[in-house]
């Protein structure tokens, strides 16, 4: 792991197209900002972790569960 001391308003490049700025500390708390492309997913910790678990609970979901699900038609049908 690299550790970095910046002050508020500092910035961290990753690459050429990631800059996190140190927008403000505040008791415990720093704030950040995130600049990067628009089709990179930045999430928390917590939430990418949450969403990675349901995505292991649905791959690992009986395929008989599956069956029992209702089966929806994601187009209209064609209208003769």
């Amino acid at each position: 792991m690299l550790i970095l001391t910046r002050k508020k308003d500092e910035a961290i490049r990753l690459g050429e197209d990631i800059r996190i700025v140190l927008v403000q500390i505040k008791g415990g708390q720093v704030r950040l900002g995130i600049e990067c492309p628009s089709h990179m997913r930045v999430l928390r910790e917590e939430l990418y972790e949450a969403v990675r678990k349901e995505n292991l609970n649905a791959v690992s979901t009986d395929p008989l569960q599956l069956k029992a699900l209702p089966q929806r038609q994601l187009m209209p049908p064609k209208t003769p």
